[in-house]
C-alpha cells in the first residue's frame, strides 16, 4: 500500500494536493488563525489560548504580534520565550522546530514547502516539503525569508532582507542573498551592542 498525501507531506516526496479531508482540516486552522489575529491587545489570555490551538507546541512565555500567518499551524514547534513581530509567515507544510529564547523581526517568512522547476509537474500543482530547524538565542532580522530544509545555528544572527538557502552555523552574524557568514559574534559584541556604542546596563 502506498503512503497517503498525509505522509508524503512528511516525507520530502512529491505529491499532489487532491484530498478533500487535509483540506478541512486546514480550514479548521485557518479559521482559528482568523480568530486570533482579531484578538484585541486587551485580550491577551485568549490570544495566547487561542495561539497553543494552533501551533503543534508553545512554550513558556512566547509572545506573537499578530498577525500571524501559517499554512498549517499544527506542524511548527515553538521553545520558550519565542516573540514574533508583526507578520510572520510559517508556510509550515511539515515541521518548523524553533528553539528557545529565538527573535523574529517584522515580515519574516520561514517556508518548508517548495515545487519542482519542471513547468508540467508545476502545472500539476506538485510539491515537497522539507522540514526547518532554527536553534536557541537566533534573532531573524526583518524581512529574512528562510527556504525549506534550512538549519540556523543556536546564538546566530540573520540580517534583515537575507534569504537563507543552505545551513548557517552558530554563533555567526550571516546577511545577504544569499545568506553567507559574515562574522563570527565575539567578546566584542559583548562589549559593544551597536557600531561603536558600548554596553552600559542600566
Amino acid at each position: 500500500m502506498g503512503m497517503s498525501v498525509k505522509e508524503r507531506m512528511k516525507s520530502g516526496k512529491l505529491y499532489f494536493w487532491t484530498d478533500e479531508e487535509l483540506t478541512r482540516e486546514q480550514q479548521k486552522c485557518l479559521d482559528r488563525l482568523y480568530d486570533f489575529n482579531r484578538t484585541r491587545p486587551s485580550e491577551m489570555p485568549k490570544r495566547m489560548a487561542l495561539l497553543k490551538e494552533i501551533l503543534a507546541e508553545v512554550g513558556e512565555n512566547c509572545y506573537v504580534e499578530p498577525p500571524l500567518h501559517a499554512n498549517w499551524g499544527i506542524n511548527t514547534h515553538f521553545g520558550n520565550n519565542v516573540y514574533a513581530n508583526f507578520n510572520l509567515t510559517l508556510v509550515d507544510d511539515t515541521d518548523i522546530y524553533v528553539g528557545d529564547s529565538v527573535m523574529f523581526g517584522p515580515n519574516v517568512v520561514v517556508a518548508t514547502a517548495g515545487h519542482p522547476i519542471d513547468p508540467e509537474l508545476r502545472r500539476r500543482v506538485a510539491q515537497f516539503n522539507v522540514p526547518v530547524r532554527i536553534g536557541s538565542n537566533v534573532w531573524i532580522g526583518a524581512g529574512a525569508i528562510l527556504l525549506p530544509g534550512v538549519r540556523i545555528g543556536e546564538n546566530s544572527v540573520i540580517g534583515a532582507g537575507s534569504v537563507v538557502t543552505k545551513d548557517i552555523p552558530p554563533n555567526v552574524v550571516a546577511v545577504g542573498n544569499p545568506c553567507r557568514v559574515l562574522r563570527e559574534i565575539s567578546s566584542r559584541d559583548r562589549e559593544y551592542y551597536y557600531k561603536n556604542w558600548k554596553v552600559e546596563i542600566p
